[in-house]
């Protein structure tokens, strides 16, 4: 007689933190739930794991039912585990990250009745989260603040043209401390990875700086020469 296996009494969940810049501010994409548990929250975009479905397909099938959001690159960044942290039973969750430059593009909109809306918050400005998400999202920008004093992750969330005010603002909202103007600018530019322009700022009260580019070719030729601060 074959033998009966036990049936296995978890799931598996996906949870996206997406960090996205825009006017100054860093801010993370969350959704405001329409069911239970945490009905009328705001969380993170996740659910769980389809059946027929590996774990990068999961990912971006909730991140466009949740937001309206396609085609976005995001990596695997930690698996939470923890016995207790769902109310309805044992859920495993694996998180996504992704960092955005944020435009006019980009309009979220939910395709499903799950999430009432989706709306890009400050980081500064977080309200209370469901589940542990709060947890995850410490989580997550963890994961960024490490690699961004080693890898040029910063150009991920600036427009195509930037100043180099734009660049060192998003190093101090990411790694959370204020950063020398003159020494910061000594160090990044002495990387050679920024192409400065002959252009200006346009439309600006105040005396417009000079834009730059990030030379990705430039910077393939230099990989693994840590930038760190």
């Amino acid at each position: 007689m074959k033998e009966v296996l036990p049936v296995f009494n978890s799931a598996v969940s996906i949870d996206c933190v997406l960090f996205g810049f825009d006017g100054g501010e860093l801010k993370i994409l969350l959704i405001e739930r329409n069911e239970e548990p945490f009905k009328d929250w705001w969380a993170l975009p996740g659910n769980l794991v389809g059946e027929n479905e590996s774990v990068d397909q999961s990912a971006s099938r909730i991140l466009h039912e949740l937001t309206g959001l396609s085609d976005i690159y995001m990596e695997q960044y930690y698996t939470f585990g923890e016995v207790d942290r769902h109310p309805q039973g044992r859920v495993i969750t694996v998180a996504y990250y992704a960092m955005l430059r944020l435009g006019g593009d980009k309009a979220l909109k939910p395709l499903t009745s799950y999430a009432k809306k989706a709306q890009w918050i400050n980081v500064k400005e977080l309200p209370k989260l469901g589940f542990d998400h709060q947890h995850i999202f410490d989580k997550g920008l963890e994961k960024i603040k490490r690699r961004i004093k080693h890898l040029p992750i910063a150009f991920e969330l600036l427009p195509e043209k930037f100043t180099l005010t734009q660049v060192q603002n998003v190093y101090e909202l990411i790694l959370g401390k204020k950063l020398d103007k003159r020494n910061f600018r000594k160090k990044i530019l002495s990387f050679k990875v920024l192409k400065e322009l002959d252009e200006k700022q346009k439309g600006v009260s105040f005396r417009a700086a000079t834009l730059y580019k990030f030379d990705k070719r430039k910077y393939a030729k230099l990989f693994g020469k840590e930038i760190s601060f």
